[in-house]
């Protein structure tokens, strides 16, 4: 079912690299924040620019927490086997509620190409989320050394 390069050093089933671009979407907010960290001087006026009000900024760092888990547990993930399960469905409903907050924020605003865009994005990365079987192997910690599931 999948190749011996689909596998990482201790055995098991590496992460869909779609997966980690949906980390980042997830964690866009705490991206954004970086960024304007790092251009100092504009750093004020990126945030308004995405962010015109300040409580969708502080709202949106939520969602990012747990892509920034998963970042973090992603490595050890056989270490905490439970943790890295509900994970999953933590992610999932994370990024249903981004695709609720996004239509809300388009029911609020005027529609521009941006909205529609992460939109797009959002209802995709969630349909890819909920139907990639090598993602649900992935969180259910497949091993190469005979095919089956480490719990």
């Amino acid at each position: 079912m999948y190749s011996y390069n689909d596998f990482d050093s201790q055995g098991y089933l590496k992460a869909p690299v779609l997966f980690w671009a949906i980390l980042l979407f997830q964690a866009r907010t705490w991206v954004l924040l970086v960024i304007a960290g790092a251009s100092r001087e504009q750093g004020e006026a990126i945030l308004k620019g995405f962010y015109p009000d300040s409580d969708y900024f502080w709202l949106g760092l939520l969602p990012g927490i747990p892509a920034a888990i998963a970042f973090l547990l992603s490595g050890r993930r056989h270490l905490w086997p439970r943790l890295w399960r509900i994970l999953q469905g933590v992610l999932i409903i994370t990024q249903l509620l981004l695709l609720v907050w996004q239509c809300s924020v388009l029911a609020d605003n005027t529609i521009s190409g941006i909205t529609i865009l992460l939109l797009v994005i959002d209802i995709l990365a969630l349909w890819w989320l909920l139907m990639n079987r090598r993602l649900r192997d992935y969180f259910a910690l497949h091993h190469e050394s005979n095919g089956t599931f480490h719990h």
